[in-house]
């Protein structure tokens, strides 16, 4: 991964805005980056969805969104109805938290009927669904499980973290997730990447898609490489 351009590197991150106190021109100037350094997706709240897609509109870059945020503890009936808003007003990027608590006490057939409604929704939309499992709220035999659950329940991405949780991002955490689950699931990486070095670190042990709040800085440091 040491070779990957700038603007290699910068067609795998989901430039991510989801401070609460973001304002329209945050969210505004987010977009603009993103069509200046050809960036995967922007990663916004779902307030934002339709100003993204009217700035987004004719480019390459994703419109993302956040379900369940950041905590995963909704009904999931209120996942769908919040994922099918979001696909109405443009989005073609879900990142959801899965039911962390159902996780944690074993209650499989919970986890996987969450996250398959919100799957359903993205098909008809032909939309992508990351499942954010908060890695750092769970043992090493949860990960893999909660991977396996998002696998089944037909999710494209298994995700590590909000960002919101105890920690981000770990090598350990990647590796695992990458093992975890068939070649048909990519993984991303996100909390805590700050640094050239980690974000290529994750890349190398895996992730296909890096989520940072860093995403300038990143793109920078890989220009004067």
């Amino acid at each position: 991964m040491a070779s990957r351009t700038a603007r290699e590197l910068a067609s795998v991150i989901d430039h991510t805005l989801l401070a609460p106190g973001a304002t329209p021109a945050d969210v505004e100037q987010l977009c603009s980056e993103a069509r200046t350094h050809g960036f995967a997706s922007v990663c916004v709240n779902g307030v934002h969805v339709a100003r993204c897609s009217e700035h987004l509109a004719g480019s390459a870059v994703a419109v993302g969104t956040v379900i369940g945020f950041p905590l995963g503890a909704c009904e999931p009936r209120v996942k769908v109805h919040a994922a099918r808003l979001a696909l109405e007003q443009g989005a073609r990027e879900l990142d959801m938290v899965l039911q962390i608590g159902a996780l944690r006490a074993g209650d499989a057939a919970l986890v996987e009927h969450d996250i398959a409604g919100v799957v359903a929704v993205a098909n008809e939309h032909g939309a992508l669904v990351k499942v954010i499992l908060e890695t750092g709220l769970l043992s090493s035999a949860e990960l893999v499980a909660g991977c396996r659950l998002a696998e089944g329940a037909g999710a494209d991405f298994v995700k590590t973290s909000t960002g919101f949780g105890p920690r981000g991002a770990s090598l350990d955490d990647v590796v695992r997730m990458r093992a975890s689950v068939g070649p048909r699931v990519r993984v991303k990486a996100s909390g805590g990447i700050r640094t050239l070095a980690f974000a290529r670190e994750l890349l190398a042990a895996g992730a296909a898609r890096l989520g940072t709040s860093a995403s300038l800085a990143l793109v920078r440091a890989a220009e004067e490489v």
